[in-house]
Parts: C-alpha cells; sequence; structure tokens
C-alpha cells in the first residue's frame, strides 16, 4: 500500500480546571477535583510534550481560554514546541445552554486570549464535550474559523459541515398532535466550515477518568481494552479506505487522562504500532483542512434530508 497517505492527527485538550469550574449553576467547585485540573496543566502537559517529542509528532491542542490565561506558561511551551492551538471556550461552557450572544461573547474573548498568548489566530474550534448549538456554525463563519472538530457526520473523512440553523428537525413533543412532530428533517446544507470529524471512540475521557458526578466517565478500564478498542477501527480503515487511499484518525485525550503513567505507555505502545503500517502521517488538524482544500486529501460529502 505504498501509495496510502494515511492522516492520523492526535487532538489535546488540556482543559486544566474543566470541567471542574464549570457547575453550570455557579456552585463551589470542589477544590480537590480543581487539583485534578492543576494536574493536567501541568505534570500531564510536560509528560504529553516529552512524549510528542519522543515520535517527532506535531499535534492540536484545543484550549479553554481560561486555562491559557491561568497557566500561560504552559501554553507558550505548547506553542514553542511546534504544536497548533485551537478554541474550546472559556471554562468549557456547554454552549448548546448557551444564548447566542453569551455563545459569541465567549468566542470572542476566547480568540483574543488564545491569540495574546500564542501570537496567531486560532483556525480551529472544538464545541465542550461536543455539545454543540443551532447557532454554532453560524458563529464560527462570523468569526473567520475555518474549521470545527465537533459533528460526528463522519468518522474518517474531512467534509463541509451543514449548518444546523439552516436545516429544520422537528423535536417530539407528546403534548402536541402526533401530526406535529412527524415531519422529515430538512435538506442538509453545507456551510464554509471544514469539519474534522468527533468520536468518541477514540476519546480517553469516558474510559479512563473517574468523576463522581459525570455517569459517563469510568475510570477503571484495562487500557488493553481501550488499545484494542482503536486498533481494530485503525485496522478497518486503513483497509477500507476510498481509492486515493486517505483517511484521518482523530484521537482526543486530555492530559489529566493520558498524562496518567498507564495510559502514556498505551500511547507509546499504539503510536508505535501504527507507525508500523505504510503510508502513515501524523499530522495537525489545520495540515489536514489545508491539503483538504486544496484538493489533495479527499473528503465526504454529507447529504441527506427532504426538500420541504
Amino acid at each position: 500500500m505504498s501509495t496510502n497517505a494515511v492522516y492520523g492527527p492526535l487532538q489535546a485538550n488540556p482543559p486544566a480546571l474543566k470541567p471542574w469550574l464549570n457547575t453550570k449553576t455557579g456552585a463551589p467547585a470542589n477544590p480537590t477535583d480543581v487539583s485534578r485540573g492543576v494536574f493536567g496543566a501541568t505534570v500531564g502537559i510536560n509528560r504529553l510534550l516529552r512524549l510528542w517529542d519522543k515520535y517527532d509528532i506535531k499535534t492540536t491542542w484545543f484550549i479553554p481560554a481560561h486555562s491559557a490565561e491561568s497557566f500561560p506558561h504552559q501554553i507558550r511551551k505548547i506553542v514553542e514546541n511546534g504544536h497548533e492551538i485551537g478554541l474550546h471556550g472559556y471554562t468549557h461552557e456547554f454552549v448548546s445552554l448557551l444564548n447566542e450572544q453569551q455563545q459569541r461573547d465567549v468566542l470572542g474573548k476566547s480568540i483574543q486570549v488564545l491569540t495574546d498568548i500564542a501570537g496567531k489566530k486560532p483556525r480551529g474550534w472544538t464545541a465542550p464535550a461536543w455539545s454543540t448549538s443551532r447557532e454554532t456554525i453560524k458563529l464560527l463563519e462570523e468569526f473567520g474559523i475555518e474549521y470545527d472538530h465537533s459533528f460526528m457526520h463522519h468518522d474518517s473523512q474531512p467534509y463541509y459541515v451543514p449548518s444546523p440553523h439552516l436545516s429544520t428537525c422537528t423535536e417530539t413533543d407528546v403534548s402536541k398532535p402526533a401530526s406535529h412532530w412527524m415531519k422529515p428533517m430538512s435538506t442538509l446544507k453545507p456551510s464554509t466550515v471544514v469539519e474534522i470529524p468527533a468520536n468518541w471512540h477514540l476519546d480517553d475521557w469516558p474510559p479512563f477518568q473517574l468523576s463522581l458526578t459525570q455517569p459517563s466517565t469510568h475510570g477503571f478500564v484495562d487500557t488493553a481494552v481501550i488499545e484494542r478498542l482503536w486498533k481494530e477501527q485503525f485496522e478497518f480503515l486503513y483497509r477500507e479506505c476510498p481509492d486515493d487511499g486517505s483517511f484521518i484518525f482523530p484521537i482526543s485525550i486530555h492530559p489529566q487522562v493520558s498524562g496518567k503513567p498507564q495510559v502514556i505507555l498505551l500511547h507509546e505502545r499504539l503510536i508505535e504500532w501504527i507507525n508500523g503500517h505504510e503510508g502513515v502521517e501524523w499530522v495537525t488538524m489545520e495540515q489536514i483542512v489545508d491539503e483538504f482544500k486544496s484538493g489533495n486529501l479527499s473528503g465526504a460529502t454529507i447529504e441527506g434530508g427532504a426538500d420541504v
């Protein structure tokens, strides 16, 4: 498979005090949980930077602006090591819970903070907890953000993401007659924002992070289980990739989680295993966007919906 161009970006979210400050209601944060965030912003980041340096890998880091302002020296260290910086809210606010003006305010502030610290305007954004809103894509276009990493229309090909505010999807409301909700989704209309697909099955947080307030987290999953899960996904995509031999494999990790010793060892094994495949290239997400826009990387066309 010498013609294969396999793109395997690694996304690192150094959320520091996230999600511990994002109590949604303003309730006091647990100081012990906050200390877990400090571990991620210091020990975790340092360990991951050493890991990437060991394998000469450049990655994309989506950083809440609160983390950037609280640990600017760590963020500058990421930039100085040649990694990309992207947007991830201010305190990891779930944009699905914010009104449009709140979303706009957070996005504007976050862009300014990261630009000031990194010396370059971020090109990409990922929704905190991948919880988006109908206004998400419209606002990214408004602020000139080129790509997103939150949606899941595809799992291994970039594409121009459909804009939720331009399509209709009627929610089921059993307080009304059934005729109210028995309507098809309207035609999906692509935006100018490139999507680098998100994928919960390539994320370290649910299996490896223990949180007593988040039912979706586990914390004690054997790393061998997740290693096998990630390898099986890669094997299938490598075998079934399009005619031009390209696909992307965006792994999402967090310094609080992947900075732990047992997960670092998992990453070492996985990287060395992936590198054993011909044609693999580790790249940042902005590199994928550039290749996709230039036509050098195939992508998906997202279709669906009805003309209503």
